[in-house]
């Protein structure tokens, strides 16, 4: 009953040949899946309410310091997904380098993560949805258009729940038809973005940006603790390996690429909204439409909060993709009950896993308020970096001569990086975080004892 027990990496591959889901993504589709998940809650949400309370001006030295964390780790990423490209992530290289209970623990943390995640982000586009409305005169009851303890009078929040069941549906029905809608909607959400960019330089005001630093250097490091949410998402592509055509070409492109493209963004857009309305007024939940309101550009900022609308939808859908596909890895190895892992014979997908997670994602999402769980989905997502990092340094030394479609360079020095890098911003974040998380990894422990060591497909063999 070995707890560190290893998969080995031919057993991996052979499980990849066996094709039970459709290879049809390309590197564009991969892209584009990234920047759907990761340009989203971040850019129309979470910059303003920084930038207010934490780091002012300074906002784009946070969004900096977010980025070189996960650009480390996403060259570790690009590395294993290249040499192992079958679903399952961080819990999937885990399993091969660290072993069972690591791996098992680290899938059920990406599954908390990924599933408050699209929670949280459905709030969200809840809010917007409902601002969006009442521009054209309807206002939904309070009644059912907030979850209780949000202090709103609610009994739920029934869009956020409609719209989870809805990309629910959509990703049920196959992954090309959902990397379809998404490559759409990410196609607008960016000429949004680039919109609100070309109109707000011409009203940026330098003066805006002092003082520069108003809650020193700790604010900043706090405030990149915080944005890190903003670039969760990017490690979703991995989780896709198994689906794509060419993964050893396509998914480092995919990775690498889409984180590149956002870090820009984020910290143009940074610049521009701080520069065009003094950070101590951008504490709402929309900072992107405020901003264009506060020098009368009206009619772009209801373009915007369509462009919002849009692009928290792609989070949603690429957030609950991955969730599905850790959850199908861990229930094919054993770990998880097999009805995770049954994948449907017409549409190719883990259909009863999809609807298992879109009704409790729904079911959190109406009747629960996320506003304090969100440092969770960061502490989580950090803790997945970290070992990713410690992983490819474990397969350097234990499959010097595995063949490597793309290698990440400076190992070791790189992924030590990406662990102190993670590490410093998980002790930035609050101790009530550090308790949940603490929590829920306890009640993982007492899963894997109770059932997956038991059941686990090593165990059986």
């Amino acid at each position: 009953m070995n707890i560190l027990r290893k998969k080995s990496i031919t057993q991996m591959l052979e499980q990849s040949q066996k094709r039970a889901l459709n290879r049809t993504l390309g590197a564009l589709d991969l892209t584009l899946l990234g920047i759907g998940a990761i340009i989203g809650t971040g850019i129309f949400v979470l910059t303003g309410v920084v930038a207010a309370e934490h780091a002012g001006p300074a906002l784009i030295i946070s969004f900096i310091l977010s980025g070189l964390a996960c650009a480390f780790a996403a060259f570790c990423y690009a590395e294993f997904s290249s040499t192992v490209p079958i679903a399952g992530s961080v819990y999937t290289y885990t399993y091969a380098t660290l072993g069972e209970i690591f791996a098992f623990l680290i899938g059920w943390d990406l599954m908390l993560e990924y599933l408050l995640a699209t929670s949280a982000v459905a709030t969200g586009w809840s809010a917007y949805f409902q601002s969006l409305l009442k521009g054209f005169g309807v206002e939904l009851p309070a009644v059912i258009a907030s979850a209780p303890g949000s202090g709103q009078g609610g009994l739920v929040n029934l869009p956020a729940m409609l719209i989870i069941l809805t990309m629910t549906a959509l990703l049920s029905k196959g992954i090309r038809e959902s990397a379809k809608v998404n490559n759409i909607m990410v196609f607008i959400k960016l000429a949004v973005i680039l919109l609100f960019i070309a109109a707000g330089v011409g009203y940026v005001k330098p003066e805006n940006w002092h003082p520069f630093m108003p809650f020193g250097f700790e604010g900043i490091v706090t405030g990149a603790a915080t944005v890190f949410f903003a670039y969760i998402g990017f490690d979703a592509v991995a989780t896709a390996a198994e689906e794509v055509k060419e993964p050893q070409r396509n998914v480092p492109i995919g990775i690498i690429a889409s984180l590149s493209v956002c870090t820009i963004l984020y910290i143009v857009v940074s610049l521009v909204l701080t520069g065009m309305v003094p950070y101590t007024k951008l504490n709402v939940a929309d900072p992107v439409s405020f901003a264009l309101h506060f020098v009368g550009q009206n009619t772009l900022a209801g373009f915007i909060s369509v462009g919002a609308i849009t692009g928290i939808t792609t989070v949603l859908l690429v957030m609950l993709f991955a969730q599905v596909r850790i959850s199908y890895a861990m229930s094919r190895d054993g770990l998880l009950p097999g009805v995770f892992s049954k994948v449907h014979e017409n549409f190719k997908t883990p259909f009863a896993n999809t609807w298992i997670t879109g009704l409790i994602g729904a079911g959190i999402a109406g009747f629960v308020d996320l506003t304090t769980l969100a440092h969770l989905v960061n502490m989580g997502t950090l803790a997945a970096f970290s070992l990713i990092a410690i992983a490819v340094i474990v397969m350097r030394k234990t499959h010097p001569k595995l063949e490597r479609a793309f290698k990440a360079p400076f190992v070791p020095v790189l992924p030590i990086l990406t662990v102190l890098f993670c590490g410093y911003l998980m002790i930035s974040l609050p101790a009530i975080t550090w308790i949940s998380f603490a929590i829920w990894m306890s009640i993982g422990t007492a899963v894997y004892f109770l059932y997956a060591r038991r059941n686990s497909e090593l165990n059986k063999g």
